[in-house]
């Protein structure tokens, strides 16, 4: 307990009626959802960020833990405060700061309960997919913290593919802003290692957020296997024929007999498995995409197909769904309740293996799975006063965690690592890959006060390192795989010889990718392409193409290499419809030049197992280590494309009409405004074009509504052309000659349409393109010389700047580097970019010259 003087000095900085410390209070508070037991000293309701700053800053001078608490939904003992300390009850900041219908965002306290916000944008035609299944209590910060997916992340993903930008204060009480309302700020993804840590590296108190178009509409299949093995390889069906349903979940024959003889609902507890499938989008393409579905799933053996005929029949399929983690309450009063991540390939062959483990240990057994994404959760009814039962119980659930690291998925899904699974973390990370995710929490939080004892075990794993190499790389180096490359960054670094990937530079050992080439796994069940760093994209889409697949990237020079993309974060206007490259990439092996091999991430859609170390490299520019391969997710090749462009004669006009385009774009992937970029027929100054993309219908759908809209607006009537959006990009930038300026501004796309019209002026002497969506400028100059381009930049950058937005120069020619900064940008946690780089880089030789130098 805390001393009586320090809770005399708390009370000088809070309310008492924003503090407990009477014990009996204290109970509530030492426990989530779990069975886990941790009593805090005292639990305080900070109202705003300041009264966090105070108090974190306040528990540093007393070396005091702090552990977040949102709702105390949570399902890993991690909102647990295991050894003591303050709970930081987040329940009483609450406020929706903000709802941009037109830029399609929102800005969020973290004690906003998840459905609440769901709720409201839908009112206006919009989504926030992340819907966990304690979305009805469970708030946005620990949806954060646990980076919460749900039955929908299959299509739509988790939290992490729309969280923009946290205010987060750190351990030391010092506020930090990451990220931002606009997209790709020059700076380490530190919001990627944010969400899903577990209230580990700060303590979050503000969310920006991206929305999405609502589907119109939904159409709802329930199916009936003789197995769970046969429903499992039913659903690798549906992925294998590149369909992709909104969600596909699973219930086993144990689990449906439980709910049925709570609820008499109906399910059909005959069959040995139960699947439920959901396809979305516009009304006119719902019935053919769902007899698709149907088609593959017969074909697999389903029988009793059930299609829901109305948003009745919806609800009741998926009332017994969402009833069966309650009904286990009827069969013990508690259950081992497991959270894994297969490749969906594995799903049947795991599921086996885990029914022959709980067949051998006489334990019952019930599923319950996002089988989409190859999420499962066994669950192991028990009574704590068995003690028998409780070893056999204990002994599965570490046995089932073998079956899911030998097939190489992730022991948790979505749950997190909390407390119950620490001491497994070393069964599916490397001593390597633990070690860098230690490194982070050290950056974050050296003295070890925010929620500490979470996610690590209590025994680290030794840490293997490549020994330097026995001489040291001179001017080229081109290593043949990740190894060689560990091996020959520790020499340089030992050197202490500067290096630069894949370019010259003057005293600096240019260090290749050229070897790191090919394709390492293809697997289209599973949805993935792993590839050597050094492979050109363009290499890796000819080779899909035949199968019917892409990685839903782009990039203006065809030698680019994904390596390339990665580092610097390029991303096309394609990602309305895709997602960008941090939402595509799954996981990559990376050389650091301490001698390091790390293998980031795993190749499954949902891991939330430690930090998502992966994110951290994307837009590092090389500045960390060496990507040496990457793996992507791969998607299915759309059915149809579709491309209208319209003449623009008036600027003004123009972003008009793109921003009220962007409010019925739910199958676009770019909604354009271009300037001196061809469009096949255009002779006005300007063009607005918009492309959408996926199933006939859908595509149809969009474009007689964006037609619609045009004519409404008294636009004139679009015209169909062959080219997209974001070929368009492309021409762009590819037409950039060697001495050209390129630079690339960001702003959040609320303020899109003024800061264009403010610039106009500038921008005109330039050709450009407007990412209405993204809230991006890409413009192409020629300015006669540095002086020139910097007084042409300047104020575009300032103007940027003052809106929370930026602008980086992408081009420029090499004489010009000394006068003008590229980058122009000085991130708020620069210091914490800094201490990351040293941890992985300590000698400072990897691209001295990029942003964190």
């Amino acid at each position: 307990m805390l001393k009586q003087d320090l809770l005399q000095s708390l009370a000088k900085i809070f309310n008492p009626h924003q503090v407990v410390t009477n014990p009996t209070e204290l109970i509530v508070y030492e426990s989530d959802a779990t069975w886990e037991r941790g009593l805090p000293d005292v639990v305080v309701f900070p109202q705003s960020v300041e009264e966090t700053r105070r108090l974190a800053q306040w528990a540093a001078e007393q070396n005091i833990p702090l552990i977040a608490r949102g709702a105390g939904t949570g399902l890993s003992g991690g909102a647990v405060a295991e050894h003591g300390g303050i709970v930081v009850e987040f329940a009483r900041m609450d406020r929706i700061v903000e709802f941009d219908q037109a830029g399609r965002s929102v800005v969020v306290e973290p004690g906003v309960v998840n459905l609440v916000l769901d709720e409201l944008v839908k009112t206006q035609g919009l989504y926030y997919p992340p819907d966990p299944a304690s979305g009805r209590t469970a708030t946005i910060g620990g949806n954060i913290a646990e980076n919460a997916g749900g039955p929908h992340c299959f299509k739509y993903g988790v939290t992490a593919n729309y969280v923009t930008g946290l205010q987060v204060v750190f351990a030391d009480g010092r506020v930090a802003h990451l990220g931002g309302r606009a997209l790709d700020y020059p700076e380490y993804d530190l919001i990627g290692l944010m969400t899903g840590s577990e209230g580990t590296l700060g303590l979050i108190t503000a969310m920006e957020a991206r929305l999405i178009c609502n589907p119109l509409g939904v159409k709802t299949v329930m199916a009936s296997f003789d197995s769970v093995e046969q429903a499992g390889a039913a659903v690798s069906a549906v992925i294998a024929a590149g369909l992709v349903p909104a969600t596909m979940e699973m219930l086993d024959q144990k689990i449906m007999r439980i709910v049925e003889d709570y609820m008499h609902i109906g399910l059909p507890v005959h069959a040995g498995a139960m699947l439920i499938a959901e396809v979305d989008g516009y009304p006119e393409g719902l019935d053919a995409q769902m007899a698709e579905v149907v088609r593959v799933l017969e074909q697999n053996g389903a029988s009793g197909i059930r299609v829901a005929r109305d948003a009745e029949e919806r609800e009741q399929i998926w009332y017994g769904r969402k009833s069966a983690a309650g009904a286990f309450a009827r069969l013990a009063p508690q259950k081992f309740s497991m959270d894994c991540t297969v490749p969906r390939s594995q799903i049947a062959s795991t599921l086996r293996a885990m029914n022959d483990i709980c067949a051998r240990l006489d334990l019952t057994v019930g599923y319950i799975m996002h089988a989409g994404d190859g999420n499962f959760h066994p669950n192991i009814p028990y009574d704590p006063a068995d003690q028998d039962q409780v070893r056999r119980g204990t002994r599965a659930f570490a046995e089932m965690v073998d079956v899911v690291v030998a097939c190489d998925g992730s022991i948790t899904g979505e749950h997190g690592v909390g407390i119950e699974k620490r001491e497994f973390m070393p069964l599916m990370c490397r001593g390597a890959e633990l070690a860098a995710m230690w490194d982070v929490k050290q950056v974050f939080d050296p003295a070890q006060r925010l929620n500490p004892g979470k996610i690590f075990p209590s025994q680290m794993p030794e840490v293997e390192r490549v020994p330097p190499a026995p001489s040291v790389p001179q001017d080229f180096f081109a290593p043949k795989n990740a190894p060689e490359a560990a091996a020959g960054l520790a020499a340089l670094s030992a050197a202490n010889k500067p290096v630069a990937i894949n370019r010259t530079r003057a005293g600096a050992v240019t260090l290749s990718t050229q070897e790191l080439t090919g394709v390492v796994k293809y697997a289209a069940e599973d949805l993935y392409i792993t590839v050597g760093a050094g492979t050109p994209l363009e290499q890796v889409q000819t080779f899909l193409d035949p199968h019917g697949w892409q990685i839903p990237l782009a990039s203006p020079w065809r030698e680019m290499t994904v390596g390339a993309i990665v580092a610097t974060n390029l991303n096309a206007p394609q990602r309305i419809r895709y997602g960008s490259v941090r939402d595509v990439l799954l996981c990559c092996t990376v050389a650091l030049p301490d001698g390091r091999v790390v293998r980031a991430g795993r190749a499954v859609v949902k891991n939330v197992a430690g930090y998502d170390l992966p994110k951290v490299f994307v837009g590092s520019y090389g500045t960390l280590g060496l990507l040496t391969d990457v793996t992507f997710k791969i998607v299915a090749k759309p059915r149809r494309k579709q491309t209208f462009v319209v003449p623009v004669d008036d600027l003004k006009a123009g972003l008009a009409w793109s921003s009220q385009l962007l409010q019925v774009a739910l199958m676009a992937s770019a909604v354009v405004l271009t300037r001196g970029v061809a469009a096949r027929g255009v002779i006005s100054p300007y063009a607005l074009v918009y492309t959408a993309e996926g199933h006939e219908q859908d595509v149809e759908a969009e474009m007689a509504q964006v037609r619609a809209l045009l004519q409404k607006l008294n636009a004139p009537m679009p015209r169909q052309i062959s080219a997209t959006g974001t070929d368009l990009w492309i021409d762009l930038l590819r037409g950039a000659t060697a001495g050209s300026f390129v630079v690339r501004a960001g702003v959040a796309p609320k303020d899109l349409v003024d800061f264009v019209r403010n610039q106009t002026a500038r921008l005109e002497s330039s050709s450009y393109l407007v990412d209405i969506a993204s809230g991006l400028v890409y413009a192409v100059a020629l300015p006669a010389n540095a002086s020139d381009a910097k007084t042409w930049l300047d104020p575009l950058r300032q103007a940027a700047l003052a809106i929370g937005g930026y602008a980086i120069v992408t081009q420029l020619p090499d004489e010009w580097r000394n006068t003008i900064d590229w980058r122009g940008y000085r991130p708020d946690a620069l210091d914490v970019m800094r201490a990351l780089k040293t941890r992985w880089d300590p000698a400072g030789i990897l691209e001295m010259d990029q942003f964190v130098a």
